[in-house]
């Protein structure tokens, strides 16, 4: 059984306020304690500096929810991965769903947004996940394989430097999960096809991301190939995200 550090990610997603996110970010710090896994929270951009100045000198690492393939010039709206770096950006979500569903973010594009966050010396979280239609046309391994390909042959010999998230489409904000079983067998496929491409593939966290929450991340957690979570809505409510780290601690 993998036995490397877990990571529990918060996506906030479109939501937060200063206001909110000083209570949150109050309250994560007196529950957080010193935890035992990863935590990073993955916040708007236009509150990257004041969630980077709540959460210092704690262990929540800071996350941005998006990147450029860019490195600058006139692309009106977009945020570079120096510009994350400077606010001490951690790690970033490249390809989620809903970026790929909304912005029309090709396999191609998310590969290379993960090349600039890792040139960047920030950690891309490499989203990939099948739609119910996908899944139901038995075309899940080839289309989460399909997808992680374009990222490990962009960034070659960092591959071991990913973190990776198993988020299906249709048990996004659904209130459908992945039963641990069905989330395992797409975890095992993707750590197979890490395995491929680096002897370091064991370096790598799985995490599933596909409506984790305070009730269902210690069955989930407790799969062999699954390292943590990318938690959305109760990542918004503190206490619900604290108990999904003190499974992952106790997984």
């Amino acid at each position: 059984m993998n036995q490397k550090r877990k990571l529990i990610a918060g996506n906030w997603k479109m939501n937060g306020s200063l206001d909110a996110n000083a209570a949150l970010l109050q309250a994560l710090r007196e529950g957080v304690g010193t935890p035992a896994c990863a935590v990073a929270v993955a916040v708007p951009a236009p509150y990257l500096a004041q969630v980077q100045s709540l959460a210092d000198g704690s262990p929540i690492a800071l996350a941005a929810q998006d990147v450029s393939q860019h490195d600058s010039g006139a692309f009106t709206g977009e945020v570079s991965a120096g510009m994350l770096r400077d606010f001490g950006a951690r790690y970033v979500l490249v390809g989620h769903s809903e970026r790929r569903q909304y912005h029309g973010e090709t396999d191609a594009v998310v590969a290379a947004k993960a090349q600039k966050a890792l040139a960047a010396g920030i950690t891309p979280i490499v989203c990939v996940g099948e739609t119910l239609q996908e899944r139901e046309d038995g075309q899940t391994e080839s289309v989460v394989k399909r997808q992680l390909a374009a990222v490990i042959h962009a960034v070659g010999h960092c591959v071991s430097e990913l973190v990776v998230a198993y988020e299906p489409v249709w048990a996004i904000g659904t209130g459908r999960t992945a039963t641990p079983e069905q989330a395992q067998q797409v975890h095992a496929v993707l750590r197979a096809q890490l395995a491929a491409a680096t002897e370091r593939a064991d370096k790598v966290p799985l995490l599933y991301g596909g409506s984790m929450n305070a009730a269902n991340a210690a069955q989930l957690l407790a799969q062999p190939d699954i390292d943590g979570g990318l938690v959305g809505g109760a990542s918004l409510k503190a206490q619900d995200f604290l108990q999904i780290i003190a499974a992952a601690q106790s997984a």
